[in-house]
């Protein structure tokens, strides 16, 4: 009598797996090794100096591993500061020439202002660039990475075609990818810095969805670099771990593409909100739903 009884070692283990089609079946043997290349695929963008900031002896030193930063803020200072206006971010030449498109870095530019504008409008009153305040921002651009738009597109196909067959979609392969590098200060009506900023940041597989433009990844980390400094400078000192807080009401209109808080803000153009969300998911480049912003914030 023939023995049916199940030999060690044997192949026969996961009736599961070897009920998918041949092609889903080798997609689903490669989804681990996919996923622990993404895990561990990001753009390193190390810290950069440009000499724009008024003082460098105050920052702290270097902090982080995927996020790197250098900090320095004055928190009894800012403790009295009501008014603020934000100068229009600017490129070092050294990353300007990093991009072709003129268009494409006055978008980072205002999608950075933008962001900054309606953090700080939860605690401060933005006025339009020019006029006196007692805190002024400026924000310089020092390095970017530019993303490779062939990969991106590559990697849209493969996240949005696997999430249409598999529970979860394969995460953006890890090639490719861009970043950003920024330097920023606040300084007071006196002229004396009281915070100061020194960050850099390359995009991941996992957390930065791939988008068709040479600017793409800067464009998505210019929001995360003014979430940052934003913090900062809201509750006066060095920020730390996750923000878990749930976003304001008029950051969530504003996020929607809806009236800031404050008509300064709208020199840095509206948010695409949920268009551009969609956008994003299907790696369409920013420029397809950006908003153009008013004269003032022309460069």
């Amino acid at each position: 009598m023939r023995d049916r009884r199940r030999r060690p070692g044997s192949v026969r283990s996961n009736p599961f797996l070897f009920s998918f089609p041949p092609a889903l079946r080798g997609l689903s043997l490669a989804l681990p090794l996919t996923l622990a290349m993404a895990a561990a695929g990001c753009s390193s963008v190390p810290l950069k100096e440009v000499g724009t900031l008024s003082s460098y002896g105050n920052l702290g030193a270097p902090k982080g591993k995927l996020q790197k930063s250098r900090v320095y803020v004055d928190g009894r200072r800012l403790i009295t500061a009501k008014t603020v206006n934000i100068v229009p971010t600017t490129f070092a030449f050294s990353a300007a020439t990093r991009v072709k498109s003129d268009a494409d870095r006055v978008m980072v530019a205002n999608a950075l202002d933008r962001a900054l504008c309606v953090s700080l409008s939860d605690k401060y009153q933005l006025v339009s660039s020019g006029q006196p305040a007692d805190l002024t921002i400026r924000s310089v651009v020092t390095d970017i990475v530019p993303t490779n738009k062939t990969m991106a597109g590559v990697s849209t196909i493969v996240t949005v075609g696997t999430g249409f067959v598999l529970p979860v979609g394969v995460p953006r392969l890890p090639v490719g990818l861009g970043g950003l590098a920024v330097e920023a200060e606040a300084v007071d009506s006196g002229g004396v810095q009281r915070a100061a900023i020194v960050w850099s940041r390359g995009a991941n597989s996992l957390q930065n969805n791939p988008r068709v433009s040479e600017v793409g990844d800067a464009y998505d980390l210019a929001s995360k670099f003014s979430g940052e400094f934003s913090r900062i400078l809201i509750k006066g000192r060095e920020a730390k771990g996750l923000d878990i807080s749930l976003p304001s009401g008029q950051r969530m209109k504003s996020w929607l593409g809806g009236k800031p808080k404050y008509a300064a803000c709208d020199a840095f153009g509206r948010s695409p909100g949920l268009m551009g969300a969609v956008a994003a998911k299907y790696g369409a480049p920013p420029q397809w739903t950006e908003k153009k912003p008013k004269p003032a914030a022309s460069y």
